[in-house]
């Protein structure tokens, strides 16, 4: 399936009355191509037996989607009693089965899911097609023997029957998900409790995990479109890789993001938005512009490298490569200045300089006006002058080296 086509199935699924059917219609025209064999009985049952593997596994499991838990979303204190969340998400790589993984992060009391689907198909947890989430935890659901098309819409479903709140969500997703209840359904852009999922491929080498803010997450970019840089990696790897995007609308590296938006600082969710994410073996780092930018604004930039550095050390202590982007340009964004844009500068000159990451890609020069080094190509501003418009993230994601994805870390000698 075309990637830029996805989104025209999801109207069908709120049209007419019979919602199930659309559902059911929607999940049989996902799966485009070859398929790959169904398990056999044997080994479906030893897929059910097997834990979640390790974040550096080169074994069973690979993420093929990821949507960072960011906060609690505002007025759910009472949760969704009665609802059904659909939440839509785009592959990077295909498999032959699947699993989820849903979040409770940031409720205060258990979450009850009663019902879970994947494009219909029906999804338990230890054999139970009900399952408690602790508050503040999260579960991984049982193998659903399932062909899931790389480059296509997935379509993850949980009802929850009573109240569980607050929610734990993802703004700002870029992508159409669906709330239902007896009375009707209704379009939003947020994912609710859906954290990743990973599918059953022997042959992928495993995933590129990249750890960003809005330049990653995609803000300025069409919805639906799955325009983000990521997503054109994803096509540029054609399913040697699975691709996670943990990127956060304001997330910053060494603090917190805003209230209710912007999530836990980088540095603080790497273990769990990284690190532990199946078959990691690359992590993308392009963090640092919030930093600079958002107040109260980091001014010494060996404070973002040491920051860096250090996100980089604990990777190679798990096996895994790093990769960072320098910052972009945002000249005649609302916080610019002469002196935050030295910064920036003096960032992007130490990453360009080596011993931070393993490789690099120079995403400032990549998409600056070189004419007016400190701001965005007019052809790719969004039109706030920080964020990127579909070619602008067309071009970072044509500009990264693919090379520089794979191989060993460097020997860790900071």
């Amino acid at each position: 399936m075309p990637r830029r086509q996805g989104y025209a199935l999801l109207t069908a699924l709120v049209a007419g009355t019979a919602a199930l059917a659309a559902a059911a219609a929607f999940g049989t025209t996902l799966f485009s191509g070859p398929r790959p064999a169904p398990l056999s009985g044997a080994e479906t049952h030893a897929a059910a037996r097997n834990p979640a593997a390790p974040a550096n596994s080169t074994g069973t499991w690979v993420a093929t989607w990821t949507g960072a838990a960011v906060s609690a979303e505002p007025g759910t204190g009472h949760g969704f009693p009665g609802r059904t969340i659909r939440n839509t998400v785009h592959t990077s790589i295909g498999g032959d089965a699947v699993r989820i993984t849903l979040s409770n992060l940031f409720g205060a009391a258990p979450l009850v899911v009663d019902q879970a689907t994947v494009n219909t198909r029906p999804v338990t947890f230890k054999g139970a097609p009900t399952v408690t989430i602790a508050a503040g935890g999260q579960v991984i659901s049982d193998p659903v023997v399932v062909p899931v098309a790389p480059d296509a819409d997935l379509l993850v479903s949980l009802r929850t029957p009573r109240g569980g709140g607050p929610v734990t969500f993802h703004p700002n997703a870029h992508q159409t998900s669906y709330l239902a209840d007896e009375h009707g359904t209704w379009s939003t852009t947020r994912w609710r409790y859906l954290t990743a999922v990973d599918v059953r491929n022997e042959s992928a080498a495993g995933a590129v995990v990249v750890l960003g803010d809005s330049i990653t997450a995609g803000s300025g970019s069409t919805t639906d479109a799955n325009a983000r840089w990521t997503d054109v990696l994803s096509d540029r790897l054609r399913g040697t890789y699975g691709v996670a995007n943990q990127g956060i609308a304001g997330n910053r590296l060494l603090r917190d993001g805003l209230a209710r938006s912007g999530g836990q600082g980088g540095t603080g969710r790497f273990e769990r938005d990284v690190l532990s994410v199946a078959g990691a073996k690359t992590v993308f780092v392009a963090l640092g512009i919030n930093d600079v930018q958002q107040a109260p604004q980091e001014t010494d930039p060996q404070r973002v490298v040491d920051g860096l550095r250090a996100l980089t050390q604990r990777a190679h202590a798990r096996g895994l490569r790093v990769v960072g982007a320098t910052l972009t340009p945002y000249e005649g964004y609302r916080t610019w200045s002469p002196a935050r844009n030295a910064v920036r500068q003096a960032v992007n000159e130490r990453i360009r300089a080596g011993g931070i990451f393993d490789a690099y890609v120079d995403f400032d020069r990549a998409v600056r006006d070189p004419y007016a080094p400190n701001r965005l190509l007019p052809s790719f501003d969004s039109g706030d002058h920080l964020h990127l418009n579909d070619d602008g993230y067309r071009t970072l994601g044509r500009h990264i080296d693919l090379k520089a994805l794979t191989g060993a870390p460097r020997s860790d000698a900071f």
